[in-house]
């Protein structure tokens, strides 16, 4: 019996498969942050992100015209589409100039409370309705995400405050972002379209930022390449694909929840390959990102068990 036009796709709560993959997921979106610090003397960061997103575009706009043809677009998912583009990019942004005002410790605690919104743009849907337990496993993760990042800061507290702002109003449009996925006509497009609204925006917004704010320029070097060919054909092509797929076919909060374990895995590649210094604050906080995500998923592992 085929699916109604109207109908969006039927979420599932995750498996071993789903967790499996949004894991790995994390480690390849910690290890972006390396990549991204690692060359941004040659590179400012919200160049590299418009660079990475044009090959992305490039990539993903001919799957969509060679699959589906002239009229891809004609289908009434282009609102959508270019509403979860422009949530998408203004992530990005606000989260870049988050970081000119506040600590990226500060930044990553705020852009972070993304499943937070997410949970609660999606309370009225049946399927993605958290119970008081879970709510207090995305509460548990959250507070991991501060002990494990908020700390000290030398900064001014204004300066500070307007960082924390940016950051945070980045983590609502990552949120909202899922809300309009979840729920837009663009919800039941192909997962390389719904790619493609998001990444063919964020090279237009992101390349007018860069030229506007003066960061266009670029000093290609091996690694510099070698990072730009890592941020598009693994994050930006591979890794979105994969995403996106998944957001499709399983409950978008439960999703969005196993994502906090990407800052924490940043900051192991960091200390890894930059020498950065991790602290016992940082292995507390992970034990509470992971007790939350173990609370919200109780219901299933019990299940499986």
């Amino acid at each position: 019996m085929t699916q109604p036009a109207h109908a969006l796709p039927q979420r599932r709560p995750l498996d071993l498969r789903a967790a499996i993959l949004v894991v790995a997921l994390c480690v390849v979106w910690g290890f972006q942050q390396v990549a991204l610090k690692g060359v941004a003397a040659n590179a400012a960061p919200v160049m590299q992100l418009a660079i990475r997103f044009a090959g992305a575009s490039i990539f993903f706009g001919l799957w969509v015209l060679v699959s589906e043809g002239r009229r891809a677009f004609a289908d009434g998912t282009a609102p959508s589409g270019l509403l979860l583009g422009l949530m998408f990019s203004l992530e990005f942004i606000l989260a870049g100039q988050a970081l000119v005002h506040t600590t990226a410790a500060h930044s990553v605690v705020f852009l972070y409370t993304a499943p937070i919104f997410t949970a609660l743009g999606l309370q009225f849907l049946p399927e993605e309705r958290l119970s008081p337990l879970q709510w207090a496993g995305i509460a548990v993760a959250f507070f991991g995400i501060v002990v494990a990042f908020l700390g000290f800061s030398g900064r001014p507290i204004a300066e500070l405050l307007t960082g924390d702002l940016l950051a945070l109003l980045g983590g609502l449009s990552w949120g909202l972002s899922n809300v309009v996925l979840r729920r837009g006509r663009v919800g039941r497009a192909a997962a390389a379209k719904t790619v493609f609204y998001q990444v063919g925006t964020a090279t237009l917004l992101l390349a007018a930022f860069a030229a506007l704010t003066g960061q266009t320029q670029i000093e290609l070097s091996s690694m510099t390449i070698l990072a730009l060919l890592f941020q598009t054909l693994v994050i930006a092509i591979s890794s979105y694909l994969i995403w996106f797929w998944l957001l499709r076919h399983y409950l978008t909060s439960r999703l969005m929840l196993l994502s906090l374990l990407t800052p924490l895995f940043g900051v192991l590649f960091g200390a890894a390959l930059l020498g950065d210094r991790i602290d016992l604050r940082f292995g507390l906080g992970a034990l509470l990102v992971l007790t939350g995500v173990l609370i919200v998923n109780f219901r299933l592992l019990l299940r499986r068990a």
